[in-house]
């Protein structure tokens, strides 16, 4: 995928940081993601797979325009379980089949503002040095126990070219269903500092929740220490 700046979002509803993130990604079946994205959709492959993602990490720092972030709400935990699509349009991004938060206001707020399927979940995350530790059971809505329990090890920074790496993590669209009706919102980041990761042990069904297999293969990791985020309105 060519390199392209991020797009820049001139009029930000909301600024935070995603911090400690870890990016665990399964090649899957372009079939198997196909069924789980609207058809205006067309689903992204890089050799010759759909990938799909899940991708704990810590939200902090959370605030919309002239206001400070306050204490509590504005730090928590989140999962993602997301892949990699293109509108009519051509345009690149990212569709969610499902978002976990550690705080009950910050899942309804992902559904009410964005049309995301949020979901509540007793979360936790834990970063020491490079080990990474990460928790999350589902609470509402269900189903109820989904869980994605990791550890990895956040090494060496990337270096080089990677083009499987930026196609997984290079990603500033993400695309909802807003009234029946496709409509995207632009999110603007540096380029994530990438860094190798090694997997120490991994409890997940979150991908068999969001309707999919039970992955064959280990997952490809990448890791970062974080990035600062402003996030546009959807648009149509």
């Amino acid at each position: 995928m060519k390199a392209l700046p991020p797009p820049r979002v001139a009029v930000p509803v909301m600024y935070h940081r995603w911090a400690h993130m870890t990016f665990l990604h399964w090649r899957y079946p372009a079939q198997a993601v196909r069924e789980l994205v609207p058809h205006a959709l067309t689903v992204e492959t890089f050799d010759g797979s759909a990938w799909v993602g899940l991708t704990p990490f810590l939200m902090t720092d959370v605030r919309v325009p002239g206001l400070p972030a306050l204490p509590w709400l504005s730090s928590f935990p989140e999962t993602n379980c997301r892949t990699y699509v293109r509108d009519p349009r051509g345009r690149s991004g990212i569709w969610f089949l499902s978002l976990d938060a550690g705080r009950l206001a910050a899942a309804l707020g992902g559904r009410t503002g964005y049309w995301l399927p949020y979901h509540w979940s007793d979360m936790s995350v834990r970063a020491d040095d490079g080990r990474r530790r990460y928790r999350c059971r589902r609470r509402w809505p269900g189903p109820q126990g989904t869980r994605c329990d990791a550890e990895l090890e956040a090494g060496a920074p990337l270096t080089g070219s990677d083009e499987l790496a930026h196609f997984l993590t290079a990603r500033y669209r993400l695309f909802t269903m807003v009234a029946g009706r496709l409509a995207a919102a632009d999110v603007e980041h540096p380029a994530w500092p990438l860094q190798h990761t090694e997997l120490i042990s991994l409890d997940q069904d979150m991908l068999r929740a969001a309707g999919l297999p039970d992955p064959v293969d280990a997952p490809v990791l990448h890791a970062s220490p974080g990035v600062d985020v402003r996030v546009g309105m959807w648009t149509w």
